[in-house]
C-alpha cells in the first residue's frame, strides 16, 4: 500500500508534456525567409545542392537558413532575389531580420517608448548619471552599452540608439528639453577621446533652436532630481507618457495624474538648474578642462 501510494504521488507530480510549436509556422523573421526559400526552391524543382550552384552559397548554409537557424547576409537575400526574380522580397525580409535582431535587444517595454517618442511633439529629459542615449555619440554609447553584454548585441543596440536620433535632424523635430545632473556630464566614460567627442557634441546640440539643455550644478546640493531620471513624452493630439529609469530597463506610466506629478517635477528641477547660456558656457569650460 505505501508503495502504491507514492507512485501515485510521484506520477502526480510529473509534468504535463508541452505540445509541440508547429514547424510549419514561423516564429521569428529569420524562419520566415527559410520558409519562403524553401517554397520557391521546391517550386523551381531545385534541390538544395542545385540551388547551390546557382547561387553559389554552399548547401549546408542553404539548409541551415531554410531551418531558421542561420540569418541570411544581404548578399545571399540579393542572390535569392535576382535568381528566382522576386523584386526585392528577399531583400526587405533580410531587412527585417536586422530591425527584429535589434529589438531583441532592448530592454523590455523599450520598443513602445521608441516608438512613441517618434511621434512625441515634446520631449523633457533629466538625467542624473550619463548622458542620455539620444544625445550620445556612437563612441559614448558603446562604453555605456558594453557592459555585460555580447559585441554583436552592442553593436545592435548602438545602431538602434543612432537611429533614435534622426527624429532631431528630421524636418519638424520635436523641442527637447534636456536636464542633466553636473555628476552626468563630467562621469568619466571611455578615454579623453570619448568624452572631448561627446561634450563637443552636447556643445553643438545645445545651440539647435530645437534643443535646451541645462544642468544642475554640484554646489546645489540637495534637489527634486536626487531620486532618479525620467523622460516625459508629450503629443499634439494623445495623452502624456513618462519613461522612469530602473537598473533593469524602465517602465513606461501613461496615467494622467502621474503624468501631470512629473511635470511638477520636471518645473522643480528646472529651477534648481543653471540657465542655458551658463550650462553651455560650462559645457564649453569642461571641454577645455579635457
Amino acid at each position: 500500500m505505501r508503495s502504491a501510494s507514492r507512485i501515485a504521488f510521484v506520477s502526480w507530480r510529473l509534468p504535463m508534456p508541452r505540445r509541440p510549436r508547429d514547424p510549419g509556422v514561423p516564429s521569428s523573421p529569420a524562419e520566415y525567409f527559410g520558409t519562403e526559400l524553401r517554397a520557391y526552391r521546391e517550386a523551381s524543382d531545385l534541390s538544395r545542392p542545385q540551388l547551390s550552384k546557382r547561387l553559389g552559397f554552399t548547401p549546408q548554409w542553404i539548409g541551415q537558413i531554410e531551418s531558421g537557424n542561420s540569418a541570411p547576409s544581404d548578399e545571399f537575400a540579393m542572390a535569392c532575389d535576382t535568381f528566382f526574380t522576386t523584386n526585392g522580397s528577399f531583400y526587405r525580409i533580410w531587412e527585417w531580420i536586422q530591425d527584429f535582431g535589434r529589438l531583441a535587444v532592448l530592454p523590455p517595454g523599450f520598443p513602445d517608448f521608441i516608438a512613441r517618442e517618434r511621434e512625441a511633439e515634446v520631449v523633457y529629459i533629466f538625467e542624473t548619471m550619463v548622458i542620455t542615449g539620444l544625445f550620445q555619440t556612437p563612441e559614448y554609447a558603446r562604453e555605456v552599452l558594453k557592459l555585460g553584454k555580447t559585441a554583436d548585441a552592442v553593436e545592435q543596440l548602438v545602431a538602434t540608439r543612432m537611429e533614435r536620433q534622426e527624429i532631431l535632424g528630421r524636418e519638424n523635430p520635436p523641442h527637447v528639453v534636456a536636464i542633466f545632473d553636473e555628476g552626468a556630464i563630467r562621469r568619466p566614460i571611455g578615454n579623453l577621446d570619448v568624452m572631448k567627442k561627446q561634450i563637443q557634441h552636447l556643445i553643438e546640440l545645445a545651440e539647435l533652436p530645437d534643443i535646451t539643455i541645462q544642468i544642475v550644478p554640484t554646489t546645489k546640493g540637495a534637489y527634486e532630481g536626487l531620486p532618479g531620471a525620467f523622460t516625459i513624452l508629450g503629443f499634439q493630439e494623445e495623452p502624456g507618457a513618462v519613461r522612469v529609469e530602473g537598473h533593469i530597463g524602465g517602465q513606461i506610466v501613461d496615467h494622467p495624474m502621474a503624468v501631470r506629478k512629473y511635470g511638477v517635477r520636471f518645473d522643480l528641477i528646472r529651477a534648481s538648474a543653471m540657465t542655458a547660456e551658463d550650462s553651455l558656457s560650462l559645457l564649453r569650460t569642461i571641454l577645455e578642462s579635457l
